[in-house]
């Protein structure tokens, strides 16, 4: 495993652009060894050009890439010592599972027994170790993914894998446990990993931190529970979460937050706030509740959208909508008038679409 550094990386995909329409704008960015990491973020938001410039496949317009403090921006992929495992499995079908594992050593000349027990060890991981004899054409999907995986992982000179949306054409019905796995796996051997994914849940329930990107930039990197509870933007608050985060907009008139005119108590205090902002509220935290009191605002149930053992109930309140997700047990409110509470701890503000506070 390694430690991979990028060092004001920018690139375009034709001469002559002007650097605002780079597919990558410049960046910083480093990838602790051992550490599992996640590029999520919409088609066309340069995620997939990231990877493959730290895979060598793209030379960057400008920068440079470390592996353990050397310069390896110019060497090709080959000579980088990483591991890649495609949206497609790449797998060598003539082979049994075991040829398949063991072919990345016999190409490095290790002796037959040590590439035997390592062989070994790796099909135990992935639960391939009753299927070592059988022709890889032969297995499923998931199966011939987890082998382009342990191709990866045999190796003990890996520098990094680096995953480009491996689950895409994986069965839906599959992809939970095989994440899982995958998860387990990387746990095990601890390699680097650079998992790309459009899936804000992939991301979110694979790695141990996630980079959100955006328009070639990178938005935000932390921990899946700081990106959930402090979105560095609206733009996060809106693309991590299902549902997306709750945005309203609320004045402020002599030092207090007021939604249509009713007070809204926060846990924060930002004096050179503008008069008006946006707050931003999970919508896991926004509760009905059946009384008046303190940052609870009358509003009215618009919509009720069954997700199996929750439902998502979409509320009118001053004219925004709210959305709140709420138990099967509790049922829905008769009638269209509830009451919605705010909790003071988890409204977080906004401003021009960035949060005021520090994560």
């Amino acid at each position: 495993m390694a430690q991979l550094d990028i060092v004001d990386v920018g690139h375009a995909y034709a001469p002559g652009v002007e650097e605002e329409r780079w597919a990558l704008k410049p960046l910083r960015l480093t990838f602790e060894p051992g550490k599992t990491y996640a590029l999520v973020g919409p088609s066309g938001c340069g995620k997939t050009t990231l990877l493959n410039i730290l895979s060598g496949l793209v030379r960057p317009s400008r920068g440079k890439v470390l592996f353990d403090g050397v310069d390896v921006t110019d060497r090709p992929t080959k000579a980088r010592n990483i591991a890649q495992v495609f949206q497609f499995p790449v797998i060598y079908r003539s082979m049994t599972v075991y040829e398949n594992l063991a072919f990345p050593l016999q190409c490095r000349r290790w002796d037959k027994a040590r590439i035997d027990a390592k062989v070994r060890q790796v099909a135990e991981a992935l639960d391939l170790h009753d299927r070592l004899k059988q022709p890889a054409r032969g297995l499923t999907a998931d199966d011939k993914q987890l082998i382009s995986l342990g191709r990866g992982l045999v190796r003990d000179d890996v520098a990094a894998v680096l995953m480009d949306e491996p689950l895409t054409v994986i069965d839906p019905q599959l992809k939970h446990s095989l994440r899982r796995r995958i998860r387990e796996i990387t746990e095990q051997f601890r390699p680097t990993v650079i998992y790309v994914t459009h899936d804000q849940y992939e991301a979110m329930s694979f790695a141990q931190e996630v980079l959100v990107m955006k328009d070639g930039r990178a938005v935000q990197q932390g921990t899946p529970e700081q990106l959930f509870e402090a979105p560095s933007s609206t733009y996060v608050g809106y693309f991590i979460g299902s549902p997306a985060m709750n945005f309203l907009t609320v004045d402020r008139t002599d030092g207090q937050f007021t939604l249509d005119g009713r007070a809204l108590a926060v846990a924060w205090d930002i004096p050179q706030s503008p008069d008006r902002l946006q707050v931003g509220v999970r919508p896991e935290y926004v509760k009905l509740v059946t009384d008046p009191g303190p940052n609870t605002f009358p509003g009215r149930l618009r919509s009720v959208t069954d997700h199996g053992a929750q439902r998502v109930l979409e509320v009118e309140v001053a004219g925004q909508l709210v959305r709140t997700k709420t138990p099967r047990e509790e049922g829905v409110p008769a009638g269209e008038g509830v009451l919605v509470h705010l909790p003071r701890a988890k409204v977080l503000p906004y401003a021009d679409g960035r949060l005021l506070l520090r994560s």
